[in-house]
């Protein structure tokens, strides 16, 4: 239960991914980018856009602040560790970690058996299928990571929000979240063990499964992704519908997220206590956002997300902290 954050601009995808160690800790700026992508990364990563088919890096004048952050943790170090843990904790390793920064398995056959039969919640939330199929990349490839099979949408229906993935569109949120009214209506996480009670069963199976022999990650969407996402109702290349809250009603969008905030502690935390070592954040949507509106949009509310692992690794008690 050790804790920092790491956030990069994948270029390939337009992605900002940000990282929880839960066992150890970044010790340096060069040893958090030499996590970021498989053989690592010789430059701290920018923010980019594809822009009419092509690739754009912001200009550094107009990068936010305060991107990276580590967390003054001491910690003990152990030889014995998983490779991808030693090095995130900021440990000398003979090569960069190698893992899948998703479990997807669209390549293997024995994948497509599963998803030709079931519905991708059914594999996520049934405990022995989301084992197997987050067993069978390592099996084949024995990478440094291994990551549980799910979705970051899978807390929004313990809150409220159903959602189902379809076959050739995505995502489908069969009750958007897009007024006042919608937003009073949400619930609280407060018992993950009683709403996602798949989690639990996934996750400690898989850390008694690998033994030792990889870092077991789990992952959870930003604020912002998955209020883009709920707000939407489904995958939208565009984001008008958010936008559009974001420009005319922004206090509401603020509400949310800090709502999402809260929410996403709770189930980060439950995902450290059930065995995960380290904890991806994944801001699929952040493109959408200038430098400025990532700011005050998302950056906030991931690291509020982070800032209250700080405080609980401090011994502070959770309901206390989502309280302040």
């Amino acid at each position: 239960s050790r804790v920092c954050s790491l956030s990069s601009g994948s270029i390939g995808f337009a992605e900002v991914h940000l990282c929880f160690v839960t066992e150890g800790m970044f010790t340096s700026l060069t040893q958090m980018t030499a996590l970021c992508g498989v053989g690592g990364s010789s430059a701290i990563p920018t923010f980019s856009n594809r822009v009419q088919g092509r690739v754009t890096r912001v200009p550094k004048t107009q990068a936010v602040k305060k991107t990276f952050k580590t967390v003054p943790v001491v910690s003990s170090s152990s030889s014995e560790d998983p490779l991808l843990l030693r090095v995130a904790r900021g440990e000398q390793g003979d090569r960069p970690p190698v893992w899948l920064m998703r479990q997807a398995g669209r390549y293997m056959s024995e994948f497509r058996e599963y998803s030709d039969k079931y519905g991708f919640r059914h594999r996520s939330e049934t405990a022995d299928i989301a084992i197997e199929l987050s067993l069978q990349p390592w099996r084949a490839f024995k990478p440094d990571g291994v990551i549980m099979f799910s979705d970051i949408l899978t807390p929004l229906p313990a809150i409220g929000v159903e959602f189902d993935v379809v076959k050739g569109k995505g995502p489908i949120i069969s009750n958007p979240v897009r007024t006042m009214e919608d937003l009073n209506a949400l619930k609280c996480l407060d018992d993950p063990d009683l709403s996602l009670p798949f989690i639990r069963q996934i996750l400690t199976s898989l850390r008694s499964e690998v033994n030792g022999k990889s870092t077991l990650l789990g992952f959870i969407g930003t604020p912002w992704t998955l209020a883009a996402y709920s707000v939407e109702g489904r995958s939208d290349r565009h984001l008008l519908i958010t936008k559009q809250i974001m420009n005319q009603n922004p206090e509401l969008l603020h509400q949310y997220l800090a709502h999402l905030s809260d929410v996403l502690t709770v189930y980060v935390c439950h995902q450290i206590d059930c065995g995960a070592q380290v904890v991806q954040l994944f801001d699929s949507w952040a493109h959408h956002l200038s430098p400025q509106q990532f700011a005050e949009f998302s950056l906030p509310y991931s690291e509020r997300v982070i800032a209250a692992q700080v405080e609980k690794i401090r011994g502070g008690n959770l309901h206390d902290i989502l309280q302040q």
